[in-house]
């Protein structure tokens, strides 16, 4: 996708030198901002491989309301293995505030299931969002959300969706970040009987790590291939399993390994 290679670009010609948690050091631009438009094709990177098996085995597990690794999670995909517990547990993350946000008189608010209710039967609200940043229980998480509020919009029966990323890591995270929200923007736009539009990726701390430039610099070298195609089941949206999924026609140049800062 030409979108991000031109992230990519702009990020290693004007971005600065900072200090970061991990010590590993990156090359920053704060305020960054890139859009797909999934009727283009599925937005996943073609100049490398991206496991999307391990996108979907996550978003589904976020879906869930898991926190816990071992959920179906961690014998799929090592994502969150360097942040987990021994027992496996992650605290409140994303599965639990998406749908298990504790509001002031003890109830759990469900925020997807809300947002569709919402989507379907007020679609010009302004108010369609999910936020997982929730405040008290930040010191209770293994991580921090990095992607953590989004916002959809219905027009001309279509769907479309906005991400604010606070820290957004360009190499490792943001691939899977573009592939996830793409996703997950087909799988209620389909439940909603609406056309998935145009997803908005709004990053905050844009960061490439020191030790990622040469493998980007890579990628450079490549040119995009044809975009491929995610089909979905027609069925209910909380009754798609992993098997629900095909991404079809994915021809991409071969995987490049960046190592993780943890």
């Amino acid at each position: 996708m030409q979108q991000y290679l031109s992230l990519v670009e702009e990020v290693l010609a004007n971005g600065e030198k900072k200090e970061d948690r991990t010590g590993t050091g990156t090359i920053s631009l704060f305020g960054m901002q890139r859009k797909y438009d999934l009727r283009e094709g599925f937005p996943i990177l073609t100049t490398k491989k991206v496991k999307f098996d391990g996108v979907l085995r996550e978003l589904l597990w976020f879906l869930r309301g898991s926190t816990n690794i071992n959920d179906d999670l961690a014998q799929h995909t090592p994502i969150w293995n360097a942040w987990a517990k021994p027992d496996g547990e992650l605290g409140p993350v994303y599965g639990k505030q998406w749908r298990k946000w504790n509001a002031v008189n003890g109830r759990e608010i469900d925020q997807i299931s809300e947002v569709i209710h919402q989507i379907k039967t007020n679609p010009d609200s302004r108010r369609l969002i999910v936020n997982a940043w929730n405040v008290g229980e930040i010191d209770q998480m293994a991580l921090p959300p990095c992607h953590l509020l989004f916002q959809f919009y219905v027009v001309n029966g279509r769907l479309d969706c906005q991400l604010y990323q606070r820290s957004a890591d360009i190499a490792l995270g943001v691939p899977f970040n573009i592939a996830s929200y793409a996703t997950l923007m087909m799988m209620i736009a389909q439940e909603c009987n609406l056309e998935a539009g145009i997803f908005t990726h709004t990053m905050g701390d844009a960061h490439i790590y020191q030790n990622h430039i040469e493998g980007l610099q890579e990628q450079l070298k490549r040119a995009p291939k044809k975009l491929p195609t995610l089909k979905i089941a027609k069925k209910p949206f909380w009754d798609l399993k992993y098997e629900d999924f095909e991404l079809q026609n994915y021809e991409h140049d071969p995987f490049i390994k960046f190592q993780v800062a943890v």
